[in-house]
């Protein structure tokens, strides 16, 4: 069952409380292409910028997005297996994400998950600000898992 871009990005806004409540969006949900944002209001720390966990969530939830618009809900289900953040420079405005991955791609995870009963996929972006400043960089690894795995 794949979702329609709408019910997609009702499930990324929507469906996790910490999610919701840091006013996380998703403008872009494509099939191999993801855009998430966060703002910077209500999301800052100790000394008025972004905070840490906001930013790796920003990141963190591209995996999920990208699943929900490139594999078939009723057939896998997606795991976070790694994340790895590098924090450049402080964020002071609102952020955002891209996250892209080919069709070739798309369609060798399908495969190996059906064949093996998972596969792999890594997602890489950069988080920037409202001016395209880098002020974090993710790497993400999520596994791709045949329904009853």
């Amino acid at each position: 069952m794949m979702l329609t871009m709408e019910e997609a990005r009702n499930l990324v806004e929507t469906s996790v409380s910490f999610l919701q409540r840091a006013g996380l969006k998703a403008p872009v949900l494509e099939r191999g292409r993801v855009v998430t944002t966060v703002p910077l209001s209500g999301n800052t720390n100790h000394i008025g910028i972004m905070y840490a966990g906001a930013l790796f969530s920003v990141g963190e939830v591209t995996g999920g997005a990208m699943f929900l618009t490139s594999f078939d809900m009723s057939k896998y289900y997606p795991v976070v297996k790694d994340m790895y953040i590098r924090f450049r420079r402080p964020a002071l405005t609102d952020v955002s994400i891209e996250v892209r991955m080919d069709e070739n791609e798309i369609l060798r995870i399908e495969k190996e998950a059906a064949e093996k009963g998972k596969a792999d996929y890594i997602l890489e972006g950069d988080i920037v600000d409202d001016k395209g400043e880098v002020v974090a960089v993710m790497k993400g690894t999520y596994q791709l898992r045949a329904m009853g795995t």
